[in-house]
């Protein structure tokens, strides 16, 4: 049976090392797949390693130990083979000042085996009409819509997107995440990674959260939430693993006794509720985190 996963991971390690101190695990031990044509999410708090398991995955660092694979092939070691079928969008783009929109986007198809048409590219991310406008005047969402056409400029197998809506605001968010779904149902591989929690909701088919270096919860959205209870709220909040059967039981139990439950609200959890409670949870370890992955993640 042919593997449907473009991406996998197994028993993953990265270490951080400094001059006169104990080496730092960033990553300790994680193993995930992505499936071709799916959004995955990865989630998680700041210095969690989401930027240093990112960077492996793009092959711009060797793991300390593990194993991981891109389209079957090593990212770092197959570079030359694995860069053309990826896009990257970073958390900051770099773009140069002075080019204009459409000059941006010839240069960087020039560095490409075979560039879809600029124009094209423009028009998918709604910059067509900004062609001769330099980058310097563009606006926060334009910019980062201008690093996704740079992205998708080479028809990648699989986009690599870093926090890619840090920052906008909310309708350059929207446009950001239309233009991200239609690419996976245009067949794209995405690999996300995002502090927007109803971001991950929306758009991932399946996510992980990464705690300490650690994957702590993974599943569908709906698999994570799972786990968490629901709330059922009115002059008191109440939590259920099964919100139905405590529901019909609660407004049994009011309307027998001619009660109005003023401001009833009920409710399953939300993927926020889930990646608090990982976050408040208590930690395993208590290493004092400085690398610069710490800063960066």
């Amino acid at each position: 049976m042919v593997s449907t996963d473009v991406i996998h991971v197994e028993n993953l390690r990265r270490q951080y090392r400094t001059a006169g101190r104990p080496p730092f695990e960033a990553v300790r031990g994680i193993s995930f797949a992505v499936r071709r044509g799916e959004l995955f999410a990865l989630l998680g708090t700041n210095g969690a390693g989401k930027t240093s398991t990112l960077e492996l995955l793009e092959g711009l660092a060797v793991p300390s130990s593990g194993r991981v694979r891109v389209l079957g092939r090593d990212p770092a070691r197959e570079r030359r083979w694995v860069r053309p079928r990826t896009g990257v969008v970073l958390q900051e783009g770099g773009l140069p000042a002075g080019l204009t929109v459409a000059e941006t986007a010839r240069m960087w198809a020039g560095t490409l085996t075979a560039a879809r048409p600029v124009p094209e590219v423009l028009a998918l991310v709604d910059l067509a009409h900004r062609d001769r406008v330099p980058v310097k005047q563009l606006s926060g969402g334009e910019k980062r819509r201008l690093d996704l056409a740079l992205a998708v400029l080479g028809a990648p197998e699989i986009l690599f997107l870093d926090e890619p809506t840090a920052g906008l605001d909310p309708e350059s968010r929207l446009k950001t995440r239309d233009f991200v779904r239609q690419l996976v149902e245009a067949g794209t591989t995405v690999f996300l990674t995002t502090h927007y929690l109803a971001e991950a909701e929306d758009l991932a088919d399946r996510l992980a959260i990464l705690h300490r270096g650690r994957i702590v919860r993974s599943g569908t959205p709906a698999e994570v939430t799972a786990a968490q209870p629901a709330r059922i709220g009115f002059a008191l909040v109440l939590h259920s693993h099964d919100l139905q059967r405590s529901l019909n039981a609660l407004l049994g139990w009011a309307e027998s006794r001619q009660i109005v439950l003023t401001g009833l609200d009920a409710r399953h959890a939300s993927l926020e509720e889930a990646f608090l409670a990982v976050a408040r949870s208590r930690p395993e370890i208590t290493d004092v985190i400085e690398t610069p992955e710490e800063l960066s993640a």
